[in-house]
Formats: C-alpha cells, sequence, structure tokens
C-alpha cells in the first residue's frame, strides 16, 4: 500500500478509532488481569458478534440500528449470565468462559453455514476492517467512549460486580464491530500484561504502549499492504514483551 492521500484519509479514521477503543479497554483490560478473568473479553466479544450475525441471518441491514441493538444485547445477556456464574460458581469461572466463548463461535458458524459470504463475514467478525472505519461513526463512537470511561474513573469501584460486566459488555460491542475480535482482546490484555510490574504510572504507561501499537501497526499495513489489523497485534504484542522485559529487569537492579 503506497504512501498517499487516500492511505492518510483510510489511516487517520482508524487511528482515531484505535485510540478511542484503548480509551475504554485500557482500564478496564487492568481490572480484567486483577479479577483473573482474562478471556472474558474474547467471551463477550464473541457473543456480541452471534448478536450481530443473527441480525444478519434474520436480514436486518448490516449497518442498520437493529444489528446494534442485537450485538448489544447480545454481550448484555452474556454479561448478566457471567456475572451469576461467577458469583455462583467462582472457582470455575474461567471455564465458563471459555465454554461460553466456544457455544458463541460455533453458534455463529451454524448461522453462517447458509450464507454464500459466510466466510467473508466470519473474518471480519476476528480480524475486523479497521481501515474501512466510516469517519461519521467516530463522533458517536467518541460520545459512547466517554460516557464508558468516565462512568469507570468515576464510579468504577463502586459499581459492583454487575455494574463492571455491564459496562465491559457495553465497551466491547463498540469496539468488536469496528476493530475484530483479536484486536479487541489484545487492545485489552497486552498493554495491562505489559505494565504488570510498573508502579504508579501503569495506566499511563499502558495507554502509551496502546497508541503506539495502533500508530506503528497502521503505519506498516501502509508500507507493506498486509492487513493492518494482525500487523497491529503483532506489533502490539513485540512491544509489550519489550517493555515487560525493561521493567523486570530495572526492578532487579
Amino acid at each position: 500500500m503506497s504512501s498517499s492521500p487516500l492511505d492518510l484519509t483510510l489511516v487517520w479514521p482508524a487511528f482515531i478509532a484505535g485510540l478511542l477503543v484503548a480509551s475504554t479497554h485500557v482500564p478496564l483490560g487492568i481490572q480484567v488481569l486483577k479479577r483473573g478473568i482474562v478471556f472474558i473479553d474474547l467471551a463477550v466479544a464473541q457473543i456480541a458478534g452471534l448478536g450481530v450475525v443473527f441480525a444478519d441471518w434474520l436480514g436486518f441491514e448490516p449497518q442498520g440500528i437493529a444489528v446494534q441493538v442485537s450485538a448489544l444485547g447480545a454481550a448484555l445477556a452474556g454479561a448478566l449470565v457471567l456475572t451469576w456464574t461467577e458469583k455462583r460458581w467462582p472457582e470455575v469461572q474461567e471455564a465458563v468462559i471459555g465454554v461460553a466463548f466456544v457455544l458463541a463461535a460455533n453458534a455463529a458458524i451454524l448461522l453462517l453455514a447458509a450464507n454464500p459470504r459466510g466466510a467473508e463475514h466470519l473474518k471480519d467478525l476476528l480480524v475486523g476492517q479497521i481501515l474501512w472505519v466510516n469517519p461519521g461513526h467516530l463522533a458517536l463512537l467518541a460520545s459512547a467512549s466517554a460516557l464508558i470511561a468516565a462512568l469507570w474513573f468515576g464510579i468504577g469501584e463502586r459499581l459492583g460486580r454487575i455494574g463492571f460486566y455491564l459496562i465491559f459488555a457495553c465497551a466491547v460491542t463498540l469496539a468488536v464491530q469496528l476493530v475484530g475480535l483479536y484486536l479487541v482482546f489484545a487492545t485489552l490484555i497486552v498493554p495491562a500484561l505489559a505494565t504488570l510490574r510498573i508502579a504508579g504510572a501503569r495506566l499511563t504507561a499502558a495507554y502509551a504502549l496502546a497508541a503506539l501499537s495502533y500508530a506503528a501497526g497502521l503505519g506498516l499495513s501502509m508500507l507493506t499492504d498486509l492487513p493492518a489489523g494482525p500487523l497491529i497485534v503483532c506489533t502490539m504484542t513485540g512491544l509489550a514483551v519489550s517493555l515487560f522485559m525493561a521493567s523486570s529487569l530495572l526492578i532487579r537492579n
């Protein structure tokens, strides 16, 4: 992909979308890591994706309000079920989350089985199409992300288990249709894991890592013509390993 004005018009909305996803997922990821429920993001994102596939199966427009309602409704329902299972069987919550992910993924495959474009829809759900983010959707995404971030930083500690899961479901639903399931999971977990041994400025370091990863990944996509989503995931992981090792060395010294 050559560097041109057209490329830049694709990249700047994608970069802003990435920053907006990171604005909510980075702090939530730190909390997820603290709670020890790392794969909840994959499960809730997959359940939201199942809602998208179900609405498509019913014949609704891909970008219509019905699809958004279906995705959010599925994610909220999944979040409430996971809230109940965490309270009832906390010792097997991670296993329950894994089963929920597998069940939602296979249900989506079954719904897409008769769709001639089913493989393409499934790829979009997993990998996303961040370079094709509609700039017109950014204002809505920014408003929703600001509301989620304000709730989390304002009353996050007082929300309780149900409040956490509901906010989490809303954040994931917004992100998964924009950047795909893999990038949503990476943005949630990788910065949180990379900054695990950083005290004081951990949140700032995690945000910086996410922003740099999106910028570098999108830049590499322009230069190499490779898919942006996987490049961002690989770039973020590489930078995270470097940061984690550097912070570990500093602690030892």
